[in-house]
């Protein structure tokens, strides 16, 4: 790699990737919902409501926390690049923070493990450990995903995502074709995914493809405390998005009647957050750019980024609402096999929910671009406490679940928009991304 060609790539509009990383992205999206599908099929309603619930919370302690390492990998990485100088310190800062965050975050699953496993993983010890193999697989994972995006390497930025996918979905066929019915190794897929993906992705790249150029090094504290504004923000963002039907089926207990009313809410809910998944590689892509255009003070850039992806949301996002109320309960019986077919406003409020998650996902590259991580964090930590107060509010358990989905994105989102157009306001210079020396 030489400046010259660092210099191109940036200049590049950074398009060139959707096609690649929506391939990837559909490979992994529909693995996940190739192991629910299978696991509804082949399990018990009380076990497919706790091989369920793993799913979402993989996705909180996993994904939910890690992105954050992706995302300041891939700005500074990008920032890097723009100013010409070399990546490698900032690889080595990201790898030190993604392994403590490991380390913390399974010392926390560890400790709720007397509530998890009776309470939600149906007294399985082998899904929390699935818990824990699926977060040291995200700690490396995303990082390297991080990697690649800074790089505009989107063709890596896919393969992992895609090997992910492939790995996920080729285990869990072989579980059934094998007849297993132990809902621990349906588990154990999620993790088994993420490690194969991080195992290949680390071999793939060359020589010809590492950092050569030179550059000051980059202290692992001030990447810590980054990637920690943007995990907390990430990781609540991901309690807001899943953990409405765990705490749901830990409500509702092991009755036969309410565990079915579980393994509905857990099958419905899952095809309400599909959307969800399709906004990853918009993240990638937009961020690098919106960095980019942070560093040249280019506001109106900024502005009509964020405009463009905000259409697009609501463009995708209304009509998909009306389709979640038409199609949703009953392709939840279809796929999942869920024993009761759930009201259709339940669907469309889930979807109007989703709406709200993906503009709030959409705006936070903007505001992690400008380096207002505090924003983003400060935003997420309110709609928690609705989220909390909304999902343990007495009376009907499914109502409250329900609420909780949809009040606290909509808050999150409007937090967001207002802390963006208060920036942009800011007549003094935005440029912030890379300090030499310093890091960011």
């Amino acid at each position: 790699m030489n400046p010259r060609g660092v210099n191109l790539r940036m200049k590049l509009p950074g398009t060139g990737g959707i096609g690649p990383v929506g391939a990837g992205l559909a490979l992994i999206a529909l693995s996940a919902y190739a192991v629910l599908a299978l696991a509804g099929h082949a399990l018990t309603p009380a076990d497919f409501a706790a091989v369920g619930s793993l799913y979402l919370l993989v996705s909180i302690v996993g994904p939910g926390i890690f992105v954050a390492v992706e995302q300041q990998t891939t700005r500074e990485v990008s920032g890097r690049l723009a100013a010409g100088l070399g990546w490698t310190p900032v690889l080595r800062s990201a790898a030190t923070v993604s392994a403590g965050l490991a380390a913390l975050t399974t010392l926390g699953v560890l400790a709720l493990s007397p509530v998890l496993v009776p309470r939600v993983f149906g007294g399985s010890w082998v899904l929390l450990g699935a818990a824990v193999f699926a977060v040291w697989g995200a700690a490396a994972g995303y990082l390297l995903r991080g990697a690649h995006a800074g790089q505009r390497r989107y063709g890596w930025y896919a393969a992992g995502m895609g090997l992910e996918g492939v790995a996920r979905a080729g285990a869990c066929v072989g579980l059934v074709a094998a007849g297993v019915t132990d809902a621990g190794w349906y588990g154990l897929v999620f993790g088994f995914g993420l490690a194969v993906s991080a195992v290949l992705t680390l071999a793939g790249p060359r020589d010809g493809d590492l950092d050569t150029l030179p550059g000051p090094p980059h202290p692992a504290a001030r990447m810590a405390g980054q990637v920690g504004l943007l995990a907390g923000a990430s990781g609540l963002t991901l309690v807001v998005a899943n953990l409405g039907p765990v705490v749901l089926t830990s409500r509702l207990g092991t009755d036969p009647g309410q565990a079915a009313l579980a393994a509905s809410f857990v099958s419905l809910f899952v095809l309400a957050r599909i959307p969800v998944l399709l906004v990853a590689p918009v993240q990638a892509m937009l961020l690098p750019r919106l960095a980019a255009a942070a560093e040249r003070a280019d506001r109106a850039e900024l502005r009509r980024q964020v405009r463009v992806s905000l259409l697009g949301v609501l463009a995708v996002g209304l009509p998909g609402v009306a389709l979640a109320g038409l199609v949703g309960p009953w392709a939840a019986q279809l796929c999942f096999d869920a024993p009761v077919r759930l009201p259709a406003s339940v669907a469309m409020l889930l979807g109007a929910g989703t709406v709200a998650m993906i503009a709030a996902q959409v705006l936070s590259p903007a505001l992690v671009a400008l380096g207002h991580n505090r924003s983003t964090t400060l935003a997420w930590a309110v709609g928690t406490v609705v989220f909390a107060v909304l999902l343990v509010l007495p009376g009907s358990p499914l109502a409250a679940a329900v609420a909780a989905q949809v009040v606290a994105p909509v808050i999150v989102t409007a937090m967001m928009v207002a802390a963006l157009r208060r920036r942009l306001r800011v007549p003094r210079p935005i440029r912030n991304t890379v300090r030499v020396g310093a890091g960011t």
